[in-house]
């Protein structure tokens, strides 16, 4: 599978990396690399559209003055990629996500190993560490969770590690799938039921779901999200700015959702819904 690579130098930086990463996700850029000067994003050649890169508002908004290169990168080791610069994650002091390099952090009550490779959930971006911070909150013990757009894998292995059952997970993309049944493999969960397709493959119903993609996506699939939400179950959604969240809510209420509460970082948003 072969990507291309951006390189975008922006001023000022911040929040011109947060702002332009959301906007590439829409568009199917699938993973990102902060830098002192801006970002580097990657996209999967045949997903690349040339035409929606240069029609980007962020491109045109004279707040920032934005350029940038690309270049097309064949399949390579993210692993070694990644073992440069990536850095464990310590989350409320109870989760710890890390790569096989890392050492253990015997703190932890929640020890999660992370091969991240291009797959989005390594816990440095905002939205996961916020979806982490509210699932370790809950008492899943003996839950049903879904998964949807697990990325690696992250939220579902967390949620296994917290006694939860069944797990289900599922993403679209073939490259996070298979990261996510190697990560799965690698913290011993295997009873995680990893499946490959958008959320068409949810079967049945469940006490718990958690679903960190965009906002897009979140507004086309919330009406499938509380389909399979049990009475009374929770949904938990981040993956889009504080200023979404007004329109996030009008669709969840409008589907049998009421939101609970909400918590930000950075302007990301990770909002609380239970099923009326």
């Amino acid at each position: 599978m072969n990507y291309i690579e951006f390189n975008f130098t922006i001023t000022p930086v911040d929040p011109g990396n947060e702002i332009l990463a959301a906007h590439l996700a829409e568009i199917g850029f699938e993973s990102f690399v902060e830098t002192e000067t801006g970002l580097l994003a990657y996209i999967q050649t045949t997903k690349y559209s040339k035409a929606e890169v240069e029609k980007l508002a962020i491109l045109k908004n004279k707040e920032f003055k934005i350029t940038f290169s690309h270049t097309s990168i064949p399949d390579k080791n993210w692993n070694e990629e990644w073992e440069k610069s990536y850095d464990a994650v310590n989350i409320a002091g109870k989760c710890c996500v890390r790569a096989p390099f890392h050492p253990v952090n015997e703190k932890c009550k929640y020890d999660i190993i992370i091969e991240p490779k291009m797959s989005f959930g390594t816990a440095h971006h905002e939205t996961t560490a916020l979806m982490i911070a509210q699932i370790l909150l809950l008492n899943l013990k003996e839950k049903s969770v879904l998964d949807m757009g697990c990325g690696t894998g992250v939220l579902a292995i967390l949620a296994a590690k917290m006694e939860a059952s069944p797990v289900t997970a599922i993403d679209i993309d073939e490259w996070a799938y298979n990261n996510s049944v190697e990560n799965i493999e690698k913290n011993n969960v295997s009873f995680i039921n990893i499946l490959y397709g958008g959320v068409e493959m949810a079967k049945g119903t469940f006490d718990f779901i958690f679903a960190n993609i965009n906002r897009n996506i979140l507004m086309n699939d919330i009406p499938q999200y509380s389909k399979h939400l049990n009475k009374a179950g929770m949904l938990l959604m981040s993956g889009f700015y504080e200023d979404d969240l007004i329109i996030i809510q009008d669709k969840a209420e409008s589907n049998g959702l009421k939101l609970l509460g909400h918590t930000v970082k950075n302007n990301w948003t990770v909002a609380r819904f239970k099923k009326k």
